[in-house]
């Protein structure tokens, strides 16, 4: 047998009465990871993205072509869309955001779980659009901060589709805090 033997415990943790008759094995293929943990992690939050879409205007209908099926988001893992921020990481902001709206933006934000994403849809949530109004927000980055932009008056879904593999990249590459020194 390979590795360490383990004596055979109750229930309460105490030895048990035959615990030198039998033992259990450690194998020690189990002891050790062949990445790093960092690696890992980010490769599983990578995959697992819950998009928030926050649609407020005419990019709508690209965010439902990018969510059909020709356009395939589930490759990507972010096709389930969650409709309360409690249950997503990515916030898609989509479309025009006004005065009026811009509170509302940041308390979805501030409600969603860590760690959490931003993408800015379209050029009115970008940069305001061709809106140039005291009523419209110009660029949500005012107000939260934003982690990809895609530009275009409605981007296609192809950009959205490079927008959330750029932000693949940088949740791989990133440093996730959910790995310690003790882990």
């Amino acid at each position: 047998m390979y590795g360490k033997a383990l004596p055979i415990v109750d229930a309460l943790g105490a030895p048990a009465a035959s615990s030198t008759a039998a033992t259990h094995t450690k194998h020690a293929s189990f002891e050790y990871l062949t990445t790093r943990k960092d690696e890992l992690v980010g490769w599983a939050r990578k995959f697992s993205l819950f998009p928030y879409p926050f649609v407020t205007a005419c990019c709508a209908m690209e965010f439902m072509a990018v969510s059909a099926s020709a356009y395939d988001t589930d490759r990507f893992g972010a096709a389930l869309p969650r409709f309360s921020p409690r249950q997503a990481d990515l916030l898609m902001v989509v479309g025009t955001v006004t005065q009026k709206q811009a509170p509302i933006l940041l308390k979805v934000y501030e409600q969603m779980c860590e760690p959490k994403w931003v993408m800015a849809f379209g050029v009115c949530a970008t940069s305001g659009g061709f809106y140039q109004n005291y009523a419209s927000l110009p660029g949500i980055d005012r107000i939260i901060p934003v982690d990809v932009y895609v530009p275009g008056c409605p981007p296609r879904p192809e950009m959205v589709i490079d927008g959330i593999m750029q932000l693949q990249e940088k949740i791989a590459k990133g440093k996730h805090h959910i790995v310690n020194e003790s882990f």
